[in-house]
């Protein structure tokens, strides 16, 4: 595992599927591919963030790995409903068949860390907070914010067959 700025862990892995992290440098690809089996990346940031640093679509393509994009604002982002939605299908498609998927934004601490969680609520039907507990407990120095839990708590209302539709007073 590599260390990022302040001897963090570049990238954590949170479960059999799924590795939480910071922007995939070109450098890492291999270890990725090769040490992780990641074949699918589901990227938080917009194009401009990872033009330089980060593999292409294309690129990602070559050594057989399938890129998700699902933009999301940085800083203050809040990923949608639908999003979390097509990312935690993305996850389940690689979980389905053994494989690996890398999940990351920039720093990998707020808008991939809610995409995983969506992913453990829906794997698990974990509660927001329960996966956030989960996420935490591994990679210590994620931010999930207000309007992140927010999104989180329709996805699991939305999600959940345990959960009844109702409001809670």
């Amino acid at each position: 595992m590599l260390n990022g700025p302040g001897h963090r862990a570049w990238y954590h892995r949170i479960d059999g599927t799924v590795l939480l992290g910071a922007l995939p440098l070109r450098s890492l690809t291999r270890k990725l591919v090769q040490d992780e089996n990641v074949r699918g990346v589901i990227t938080m940031n917009e194009e401009y963030e990872t033009r330089f640093l980060c593999n292409s679509y294309k690129e990602w393509k070559n050594v057989g790995v399938e890129q998700l994009r699902l933009s999301t604002v940085d800083m203050l982002g809040i990923p949608t409903l639908a999003n979390l939605q097509k990312g935690v299908q993305f996850a389940l498609k690689y979980r389905s068949l053994g494989q690996c998927v890398y999940v990351h934004c920039k720093a990998g601490r707020s808008r991939s860390a809610t995409m995983v969680a969506a992913y453990l609520i829906q794997v698990h039907n974990w509660s927001p907070e329960e996966a956030i507990k989960v996420i935490t407990s591994i990679r210590s120095h994620i931010h999930i914010t207000n309007g992140q839990l927010e999104v989180l708590r329709e996805f699991y209302k939305a999600n959940s067959p345990n959960v009844t539709h109702q409001s809670l007073t």
